[in-house]
């Protein structure tokens, strides 16, 4: 287990908007994680297939493949059936709601998301602590 300790752990983002992107970007700079952000489901899905995420933040509204189909589709994958998911929209519907927690997401947020709320929510879920939380 000494080579784990060195591996910073991976948060993954799958939204459509570039500006939601960058949004979490700029949130993770002063934690100690790696960070990967798609545009689609289609571009997460092959590094997905590989990697599992210490923490997925999935948004539900997306053209082509939904938030919701797309983290069905994950769960099919053994690498991804525990994978720690949050999902992430603009429009809060019980349905979704209640659909995520049957396919085993953890959380859920409503945009727009604030910095210190995605910090947070990162934190709580992978246990780090951020290396400056004075600069929000």
């Amino acid at each position: 287990m000494a080579g784990e300790d060195d591996k910073k752990p991976l948060v993954v983002v799958v939204d459509d908007s570039a500006t939601s992107i960058s949004l979490y970007q700029f949130s993770v700079e002063k934690l100690p994680i790696e960070f990967k952000g798609f545009k689609s489901p289609a571009d997460a899905y092959p590094y997905l297939q590989e990697y599992r995420p210490d923490l997925l933040f999935l948004d539900i509204i997306m053209p082509g493949m939904d938030g919701l189909k797309f983290l069905r589709r994950l769960r099919a994958l053994p690498i991804q059936k525990d994978t720690p998911v949050v999902m992430v929209t603009s429009k809060d519907y019980a349905q979704d709601r209640t659909v995520a927690k049957q396919l085993g997401a953890l959380d859920f947020m409503i945009k727009p998301l604030r910095f210190q709320e995605i910090r947070d929510t990162i934190c709580k879920y992978i246990s780090i602590e951020p290396i400056d939380s004075n600069n929000t």
